[in-house]
């Protein structure tokens, strides 16, 4: 075979790679990105596509002081005390430097914010809202792409990275036929993969036993970037700490309202325009809808006694362990189950302060709200007959199950939530890198030629809160670019300094 000859080969295009092949692009670099699936996204491409960072224009025209300092500080108050003893502060901070810098830089390209709002326990809001969606980092990246020369291959799965003395120079990988080829970089190669939330070999191997059966969020998600940096030899962090897994409601069969909006063109100025002027309160309603679409039943609707019923009517784990249910519910023949509430859970859920999910501050849905946006997976009845005719599930069965579980409190109405299903959202564990985004081994030394960004170039970090894996994601894949060319500068001159003048005798 005949290889391919490129300056930086990107593997991934979802958010970081896109972001990283933009950014070499824009460095001068001969780039070519390899994405396994038929069209570009990752799980970036379907996220809310929140953007969090401090220090930000918005923050400034809003009249909002704020510093990196502080959203690095706010940031350990999100993850459990077990998870966030695991963050390696120093990235976090360099990782809350520089985000700011990247809102711009997606704005240079045409992407378009609104915001910020606020997401405790930031002590400011810092919360910026991509419009209409996260669809548009991808559309706006695959277009800034194009006009650096980027050629995006997709279809093409990397199966092995290539080496010469010790340097990573290329990779091998099998293209929409099948065909493996190689392409050979003269500057590096860029892990962007994304998470390994699909990889249940994975999952098994640092997390350990009985997650076998939950699925990521993305199902694309199988952690190639790690598969390969692991190979090459690199340090892998954190790789135990995973967000979820949480009970999510099945996904809407139709194509969420923001999907239809666009992205590029005349008409996404004049919706941009108009999201930036929106009355809080219409901005609160289109959150909200967001709310049922995306976020996941609170566990306190556990606590305060709703039960898990399976599809044959029974209960299956003590729902208010966090880990039990979420197995549980994986276990179960089609892996998924339905939250049943009585009337006392009915008549607490339906105002403040108990909601059944929430954007923290910002929107909090009610049993109203899943019955009204929610049908399809939100039904409310006056018997448990009608509840179980809806449901097909057993009556017989259910009429049992609930009177175990409420006792005499058997009277309607009563509310189905469901179905739900257990999921991986994504995972913290990546490779260890050093400030220029280069891999580093299992003896600390740097891997020659390999670079990582997004979720496979965590180093360490814990990004607890919302927004800030896909800022982590466009951040360093902006930077990334700007690092290889310090790199290949760097080597440009040590070799010009090498050369001997021959006219110097």
């Amino acid at each position: 075979m005949t290889p391919k000859h490129v300056d930086v080969l990107v593997i991934g295009a979802g958010g970081s790679g896109l972001a990283a092949a933009v950014s070499c692009g824009e460095q001068g670099f001969e780039t070519l990105v390899l994405e396994s699936c038929r069209q570009p996204g990752g799980t970036t491409g379907i996220a809310v596509g929140s953007f969090t960072a401090a220090e930000t224009s918005h923050q400034q025209v809003a009249g909002i002081v704020d510093s990196a300092e502080q959203h690095a500080i706010d940031l350990a108050r999100f993850a459990p005390d077990e998870i966030e003893q695991k963050n390696n502060p120093v990235s976090r901070e360099f990782f809350s430097r520089h985000s700011a810098d990247t809102l711009d830089w997606l704005e240079s390209h045409g992407l378009r914010f609104v915001g910020p709002v606020a997401e405790p326990p930031n002590k400011q809001p810092r919360m910026h809202n991509v419009i209409p969606g996260a669809k548009a980092y991808i559309a706006r990246l695959q277009l800034a792409a194009r006009k650096q020369g980027v050629v995006i291959q997709t279809q093409a799965t990397a199966s092995k990275l290539l080496t010469e003395e010790g340097r990573v120079v290329g990779a091998e990988y099998r293209n929409h036929l099948g065909q493996t080829q190689q392409v050979l970089t003269r500057v590096g190669v860029i892990l962007a993969t994304g998470d390994y939330a699909n990889n249940q070999e994975l999952i098994r191997r640092f997390k350990g036993g009985g997650y076998e059966c939950i699925e990521g969020i993305n199902p694309h998600a199988q952690g190639l970037g790690h598969i390969l940096a692991e190979q090459a030899g690199a340090k892998l962090l954190n790789m135990d700490v995973t967000y979820g897994p949480e009970l999510r409601f099945v996904a809407t069969a139709k194509r969420p309202f923001q999907q239809w909006l666009p992205a590029t063109g005349p008409l996404a100025a004049i919706q941009s325009w108009l999201a930036r002027r929106l009355p809080d309160w219409i901005f609160r309603k289109l959150i909200k809808r967001l709310l049922v679409t995306w976020q996941h039943p609170e566990a306190a609707l556990f606590h305060d006694g709703c039960i898990l019923v399976n599809q044959q009517g029974l209960r299956f784990c003590d729902e208010r362990s966090e880990k039990d249910r979420n197995i549980g519910v994986s276990i179960q023949s089609d892996r998924q189950a339905y939250i049943l509430m009585s009337a006392v859970q009915i008549a607490q859920y339906s105002q403040w302060p108990h909601f059944i999910s929430t954007a923290p501050d910002i929107a909090y849905a009610y049993v109203d709200d899943y019955l009204r946006l929610r049908p399809d997976i939100c039904h409310q009845a006056p018997t448990l007959e009608q509840i179980a005719t809806h449901y097909r599930l057993p009556l017989a069965q259910l009429q049992q199950t609930a009177a175990g579980a409420f006792g005499q409190a058997t009277n309607g109405p009563w509310v189905m939530l469901g179905p739900v299903k257990s999921y991986f959202t994504t995972t913290e564990g990546g490779a260890k890198i050093n400030e220029h985004f280069q891999v580093v081994n299992e003896e600390d030394d740097l891997i020659d030629g390999l670079f990582a960004v997004g979720q496979c170039g965590l180093n360490g970090m814990v990004l607890w809160s919302h927004g800030c894996h896909i800022a982590w994601a466009m951040t360093s894949g902006r930077l990334v670019g700007r690092a290889l060319r310090t790199l290949a500068d760097q080597t440009t001159d040590t070799k010009k300094r090498e050369v001997p003048n021959s006219t110097s005798r």
